[in-house]
Formats: C-alpha cells, sequence, structure tokens
C-alpha cells in the first residue's frame, strides 16, 4: 500500500522545496552577472538573467588561461594530497583517544584541546616554517601548516567511541596488530565521519589563498585561489588610478564586476562537483560524531 503523506508532511516538503530552490538564486546570480556586460550590473545591478550576454569576462581570463590552468594543477594537487594526508594524520590520533585502553588518552585529548585555546603568533610560526623547516617556496608550504586540525580529530574520536570495543577484543584474539585494527577494522567502518571531515578538509584547502601569499614568491608554484585574489587587486588598482588618462581608458572599458563573478563560476566549479559524492555520508557523519562521546 502506498504510503501517504500528511497534511503536515506535505507542507514540510514544500518549505525544503522552496527552500532549496531559493538556495540556487545567489548561484545563478553569479552565473548571470559573469555574462552581462559592466553598464547593465552598473545601471541595473545584478538579476537571474542578463540583459544583454556578453562573454567578454572570461575573454579577458582566457588572455592568461595558461597561468590558471597552472594554477589550477597546483590547487588540485595540494587539496588532494593535503586532504589524504589530515585524514590520515587526524584519524590516527582519533583512533589513539578513541581506544579505552590507553592509559594516557585523557591527557592527550587535554592536550589537543589546548592547541585550539592557545597558539604561539603569526611570527614565530612564519619563522619555524621558514628558517626551520625550509617550506619557502615549496608545495609543502601549501600542504603542511593545515595538516592537522584538532576539532576534525576529535569529530572523528567522538565517532570512533560509537564502535564496540568488542571488535578490538575479537580483533586482537585473531592475532591482529593496534595498526591493522586501525587501517582494516575502524577505517572502514568510519567511512562516513571520514567523508564528513574530508570535505571540510578539501574546501578549506582548496579556498586557502593566504598561505600562498606568505610562503610562495614564485608564479608557477601559486595556487588557484591566490591568483584570483591578484587578478581582482589589479584590476581594483586599474579602476583607482589616476596616474594617466590611458589607464582610465582601460579601467573604463575593463568588466571588472564580470570578472569578480566569472573568477567566481571558475574557482567553484570542483566543490559543485565534489559535493554530491559525499551528501550521503554528510549528514550522518557530522550528526553521529556530534552526539557521542
Amino acid at each position: 500500500m502506498a504510503k501517504r503523506f500528511s497534511i503536515s508532511q506535505t507542507m514540510i516538503v514544500v518549505l525544503v522545496t522552496l527552500f532549496s530552490l531559493s538556495c540556487l538564486f545567489p548561484f545563478l546570480m553569479v552565473i548571470s552577472g559573469s555574462l552581462s556586460t559592466e553598464k547593465d550590473i552598473m545601471d541595473f545591478g545584478y538579476s537571474l538573467w542578463p540583459k544583454h550576454i556578453s562573454f567578454d569576462a572570461y575573454r579577458i581570463l582566457l588572455l592568461g588561461s595558461n597561468r590558471i590552468f597552472d594554477a589550477y594543477g597546483i590547487s588540485i594537487i595540494v587539496t588532494v594530497v593535503g586532504t589524504v594526508l589530515s585524514l590520515f594524520l587526524t584519524s590516527m590520533g582519533a583512533y589513539v583517544m578513541a581506544r579505552r585502553s590507553f592509559k594516557y588518552r585523557n591527557v592527550l585529548s587535554i592536550y589537543v584541546i589546548i592547541t585550539m585555546l592557545f597558539n604561539g603568533g603569526l611570527v614565530p610560526w612564519y619563522i619555524i616554517c621558514v628558517n626551520y623547516l625550509h617550506l619557502k617556496d615549496t608545495l609543502w608550504a601549501l600542504i603542511l601548516p593545515p595538516l592537522a586540525n584538532a576539532f576534525n580529530m576529535f569529530l572523528i574520536r567522538n565517532f570512533m567511541l560509537s564502535i564496540p570495543e568488542d571488535l578490538h577484543e575479537s580483533a586482537k584474539i585473531d592475532g591482529a596488530g593496534e595498526f591493522r585494527i586501525y587501517l582494516r577494522l575502524i577505517m572502514p567502518l568510519a567511512l562516513p565521519v571520514l567523508a564528513t571531515v574530508g570535505l571540510f578538509v578539501a574546501l578549506s584547502y582548496w579556498n586557502d589563498w593566504f598561505l600562498g601569499l606568505m610562503f610562495v614568491d614564485k608564479q608557477e608554484l601559486q595556487p588557484l585561489q591566490l591568483l584570483l585574489r591578484t587578478l581582482i587587486s589589479n584590476i581594483e588598482f586599474l579602476k583607482s588610478s589616476s596616474n594617466a588618462a590611458a589607464m582610465q581608458r582601460i579601467s573604463a572599458q575593463m568588466p571588472s564586476e564580470s570578472i569578480k563573478m566569472a573568477l567566481t563560476v571558475i574557482t567553484i566549479g570542483p566543490i559543485i562537483f565534489l559535493y554530491p559524492f559525499l551528501q550521503r555520508y554528510f549528514v550522518k557523519g557530522l550528526m553521529v560524531g556530534a552526539v557521542k562521546g
């Protein structure tokens, strides 16, 4: 027999559907803005459909397509490698803190919490990364500093606390060591929370421009976000410059607002394709990790 929806359930479905559609409006306006002329944006503002379609913003960006493609490659490498290493490192720390047989797990948990409350400051951090770890102008400068995150570690730990302790004992009776239990038994069971945390970490790596600004001077190592930030800064400089009439003419013809929207479209693309693959794990991993422990 087909399931019948009550009036309240129908109202909830309608409201959630309307809310979901409303969430699409900002993204549609961004796409419309990237295809609009500068004059239309200045005169009429942003709309869901461009009054006059123009690809000038994308044409200007294609003039530096080689640099954009290189920056895309750097960001993809940093995001993939950083996410995998971060998940591996934080899940190992979470596994240790979740093991009830580990004598000093509470001491370790307090130590991790302290790192969430206090830090050494920007200058000592920079000196350690540059003078001691020699990360200047290397890809590792974009990967290593945010590799271990205390919040993510506790999120994974809380999920692992929900795994019965009997599984560890039975695996030990069968002769498995701690690392084998972690890798072959716990990691597959923790897939929902790993997918959730992996999405957080991937977003953080993909959207980061600060590390590139701090540690990377070579243009060929600049991540995508730093390159786009530099392009926007250059456009704003042209618009505000009054030193020469030629610069004023160039800035008047430059579709600066359209370029900003086009840069947003270019940047957000990979994340939109990544989220659907992790969406089914997202809520489950977040909720279980939040209520246990």
